[in-house]
């Protein structure tokens, strides 16, 4: 896997899903078998992964065996809930005490860590000691909205590196810049993303998004850069991204990444809209639409209502399966819609796609 290859797999299998992109990356062969192998999922409140907020328990396994099996036995998983929940409860709630005993991992506390000081961009921060001595460092973040900074992926996921008190100071320090400091002293090695059902927009979920997939890649920017445009952001809306790309970071060139799909998503499971998504969903007349295509026509529908110009949407947005081989008058979403008159392609199009389809056609 190179820096600039983003790898996306799509389903509702997480195990398997995790498997498919790591057996891609090939990240087995490249590393000593005595490497101190740290995962760092997104824990950030103990509360299950289908209110969106957390990171799936069989993505996490998933990983520990894949190691496994290639002969790793140094594992850890490494992680700090917000300043006002207990880390050792999110454990708990997500089964990792069972991971402990059936694979011999070690679990780590940040809260209960040793840290390290260190300057980076003027920001005196305090990294947990066992992050810093990994030898490989996999970032598991959900990507999903949040009520400071927009959104969290991979770049905010570190924030569970720290020090309570360093979280405190990074508020008060306005969060972007040290964000993106925070990155250049110790950014992920491989970033993992799941993308299976994130929050709409906050952090502690309630509003879970279904869109069915996942995507991997190194760099942790570019990684951020890709999640922006599928809730239907610019970066330029998520300053700690474009501040990571000066810092050194990593690139926002989109552009130039390698997008690799080892499959596609061919129908969307079933389920229950909540609070937002439900109203969301009003705007949409969908037939058989496949999940990662309808997740982003409801983050692109959410970005809209944010900057005001939902209410001037006048028409409903046709979208799904069904609408294959058919012409219509309207609105269409995806590339089974390219018989309406006016459609915006893509399998699935990117939410921000969508929402400068929208705005043009609102214009009109």
């Amino acid at each position: 896997m190179h820096s600039n290859d983003i790898v996306m797999v799509y389903g509702n299998d997480p195990s398997g899903m995790t498997r498919k992109l790591l057996d891609h990356s090939g990240i087995a062969e490249s590393l000593s078998k005595t490497a101190h192998i740290v995962l760092k999922p997104n824990l950030v409140i103990a509360a299950t992964a289908d209110g969106g907020a957390t990171t799936h328990p069989e993505i996490v396994e998933a990983v520990i065996r894949y190691f496994k099996d290639h002969g790793f036995a140094n594992i850890a998983i490494v992680e700090s809930a917000w300043v006002g929940d207990s880390t050792a409860r999110a454990f708990k709630v997500h089964g990792y005490d069972r991971l402990v005993e059936e694979y011999g991992i070690t679990l780590v506390d940040v809260k209960k860590d040793s840290y390290t000081t260190i300057e980076a961009h003027g920001f005196a921060i305090e990294m947990s000691d066992t992050i810093m001595d990994s030898d490989f460092l996999i970032s598991l973040p959900v990507l999903k909205g949040h009520c400071q900074t927009t959104m969290t992926c991979a770049l905010k996921n570190m924030k569970g590196c720290i020090s309570d008190r360093s979280k405190r100071q990074f508020h008060s320090w306005g969060l972007h810049d040290p964000i993106a400091a925070l990155n250049t002293v110790r950014r992920a090695d491989l970033v993992l993303v799941d993308s299976l059902n994130g929050d709409l927009d906050f952090e502690e979920g309630g509003n879970p998004v279904q869109t069915n997939r996942m995507f991997a890649g190194k760099d942790s920017v570019l990684v951020d850069t890709f999640g922006a445009s599928l809730m239907g952001f610019e970066t330029s809306e998520i300053p700690y991204i474009e501040i990571a790309e000066e810092f050194g970071v990593g690139s926002t060139d989109l552009a130039s990444a390698n997008i690799v799909e080892l499959n596609r998503d061919t129908a969307g499971a079933p389920y229950r809209p909540t609070g937002r998504v439900h109203e969301l969903e009003s705007y949409t007349i969908a037939s058989s639409a496949c999940s990662a295509c309808y997740g982003n026509l409801i983050h692109a529908l959410a970005r809209l209502d944010e900057r005001g110009r939902l209410q001037d949407l006048n028409q409903k947005i046709h979208i799904g399966q069904d609408y294959k081989g058919k012409t219509g008058c309207g609105l269409g979403v995806g590339i089974c819609t390219n018989g309406f008159t006016r459609s915006v392609s893509g399998c699935p199009p990117k939410a921000l796609d969508i929402v400068k389809f929208i705005e043009k056609h609102i214009q009109d």
